[in-house]
């Protein structure tokens, strides 16, 4: 609670935009005539607040006039509404302490929508020597997306001077203060002579500029020969984790793991969605990343060079961090043997867990079995879509796989290390193979830096 002693002290000034100048006192020095009796009341009127983004604010002005009034009085909000006499300090409740003089008091009233739709309150002025004042308060919250087309039916082929990648700038969203989320949605489009006939490995990174590094944001696998126009807007994807990095001037990349012309058309949009996130400063640092491609990503059931897969990495994360989670995508590729009952080859076909270890203890896991390919949206398809792959489907999504952490991990170092269920190759098929990213993610009210990863 706020209080403020005014003795003998009138203040009263005029404001232009942003607020809305109810009444005002030319005269900053006059004072009004002494009376016997103490009076109090409001000088101007609120009025409706009317629409206002989620995530901005609204203010308004309105005077309060006093004579001869003792003791304290208290002035209150409820709802989303807010009161100050400077302009600057907000609070729902303040007091005035006036002895015996009169006083024209500014006092501004600020409307913060956290939802959509009609939000009401109140403002009670009381004194024990008034009857109190009671003033309605209302104003509507309304959901403001911005929408940001990036890539627009770019061509990803092979042969032909066609590419399997695209990398270009775009600008989107200037300021992501204000931003509670951004959803980011894959449109497919069939070229001219068709579609890939294939389901094939694709993703979208953004550059990080300090690193140089690209970070996959989302995975998505190709559908057998079709489009994906059952989908309103294309698989959509939440990239809020990548949100320090998706503001202003923005590098990105796509990418399809196809080996035929005419290949896919890729579109890309952003929705930026204003409103009050968990918390207003967001960072990002890859922790492991093995997915150039489907078949590059860290070999399954066989020894491989732990130089070049490096699965174990310390990390350390900033003072202030408030909240942190980690972020992964994995797929399986190859159809190696021995196989899973069913002739379930790994790792395309066979259902395996994995195990995240912090400080060498058992954390996290992910469960790469059936995400129900036969009920995907994107059909029919050409080929053989409906049977369960380990944690993927042709034509759709891969899925972000969230681990949140039970703790801030403010100023902590940690051991990270993944790790496969074990298997081992008999060496015959195509070989297999996971291709995974994980990022770490944190989160803080204050300005946030990246966690270190070595």
């Amino acid at each position: 609670m706020k209080t403020i002693y005014l003795r003998n002290l009138l203040i009263a000034f005029c404001f232009t935009s942003p607020f809305l100048i109810l009444s005002c006192s030319d005269d900053e020095t006059s004072e009004e005539p002494q009376t016997s009796n103490p009076s109090l009341n409001v000088d101007g009127e609120i009025t409706d607040f009317g629409e206002v983004s989620i995530g901005h604010l609204a203010e308004q002005q309105i005077y309060i006039k006093t004579a001869s009034i003792a003791g304290i009085t208290s002035i209150n909000t409820s709802g989303n509404y807010k009161i100050s006499i400077d302009g600057e300090t907000f609070d729902s409740e303040l007091e005035l302490t006036e002895e015996n003089i009169v006083a024209e008091q500014n006092l501004y009233i600020q409307f913060a929508p956290t939802e959509e739709g009609e939000q009401t309150g109140s403002l009670a002025i009381a004194n024990a020597n008034i009857n109190t004042i009671n003033i309605d308060l209302k104003g509507t919250g309304v959901r403001t997306i911005n929408t940001y087309q990036a890539f627009e039916n770019e061509h990803l082929a092979f042969g032909n001077d066609h590419n399997q990648a695209s990398a270009q700038s775009f600008t989107l969203q200037e300021d992501v203060s204000r931003t509670k989320n951004i959803m980011m949605y894959i449109r497919l489009n069939c070229p001219s002579g068709g579609c890939d006939a294939w389901d094939r490995f694709a993703h979208v990174q953004v550059k990080d500029p300090s690193s140089g590094l690209w970070y996959e944001m989302g995975r998505y696998i190709t559908p057998y020969g079709v489009d994906n126009h059952q989908l309103e807007r294309g698989f959509p994807v939440d990239v809020t984790d990548f949100k320090s990095l998706l503001e202003g001037e923005v590098e990105l990349r796509v990418y399809a793991e196809t080996w035929v012309n005419p290949g896919w058309s890729v579109s890309l949009e952003f929705d930026y969605t204003e409103g009050y996130a968990d918390y207003k400063y967001y960072n990002i640092a890859r922790v492991i990343e093995y997915n150039k491609n489907s078949l590059e990503g860290v070999p399954y059931g066989v020894n491989y060079d732990e130089n070049e897969f490096d699965l174990t990495k310390n990390i350390n994360f900033p003072d202030n961090t408030e909240a942190t989670h980690l972020r992964s995508i994995i797929s399986g590729w190859g159809h190696a043997t021995p196989a899973d009952s069913g002739n379930r080859r790994c790792a395309e076909w066979c259902f395996r867990t994995h195990h995240i270890y912090v400080n060498g203890v058992e954390t996290f896991t992910h469960d790469m079995d059936a995400i129900g390919c036969s009920q995907n949206p994107v059909s029919p398809q050409a080929g053989n879509w409906q049977p369960d792959r380990a944690g993927w489907c042709p034509g759709m999504e891969v899925p972000v796989r969230i681990n949140n952490f039970d703790s801030s991990m403010s100023g902590e170092t940690i051991e990270f290390e993944y790790k496969f269920e074990p298997w081992t190759s008999d060496g015959t098929g195509d070989g297999a193979f996971y291709a995974i990213s994980t990022f770490v993610v944190v989160k803080s009210n204050t300005e946030i830096s990246k966690p270190t990863v070595n």
